[in-house]
C-alpha cells in the first residue's frame, strides 16, 4: 500500500468498517518534548499521556517546522496506539502521532478544538 501526502490524490480504496475499527486512534496530552538530534529527518521525542488504561507512550514526530519544544507540553494530540513499536535510531517510538501536511508538506498536528479526556478513542 502506498500512502501519498498529495492533497490532489484520489481517495484510497474502499475498506470495511471492521478494518477502521482495528486501528486504535486515541487522544493524549504531551507531557514531555525533547530534541532528537540523532534522527535522520528533523524530529522531536514526545512522551504522551493517554490516561490510565494506556498510560504514557513515546513517539518520534517530525514536527520541527511548525512547533517549538516549549509549546508542546500540555498540547493534546491524536495517535495510533496499536501499531508495533518502531525503532528510530536509539529511540523506541511506541505510537504514531498523527498530522496533516501543509502546502509545503510540513506536518501540522491533528488535535481537538477543545479539551477532551485523555485516552478517548476516535470514532
Amino acid at each position: 500500500m502506498h500512502v501519498t501526502h498529495d492533497p490532489a490524490a484520489p481517495a484510497a480504496e474502499t475498506i470495511e468498517f471492521d478494518q477502521f475499527l482495528a486501528v486504535d486512534i486515541r487522544i493524549g496530552t504531551i507531557v514531555v518534548a525533547e530534541p532528537f538530534p540523532e534522527a535522520r529527518k528533523p524530529a522531536f521525542k514526545l512522551l504522551i499521556d493517554f490516561g490510565p488504561a494506556i498510560g504514557r507512550k513515546r513517539s518520534s514526530a517530525q514536527i520541527t517546522e511548525h512547533y517549538a519544544l516549549e509549546q508542546l507540553p500540555g498540547l493534546q494530540v491524536v495517535a495510533v496506539v496499536n501499531f508495533p513499536p518502531r525503532q528510530i535510531g536509539k529511540f523506541m517510538s511506541e505510537v504514531l502521532t498523527l498530522g496533516f501536511p501543509d502546502a509545503e508538506g510540513k506536518v501540522v498536528l491533528f488535535h481537538p478544538s477543545q479539551s477532551v479526556p485523555n485516552g478517548g478513542r476516535l470514532f
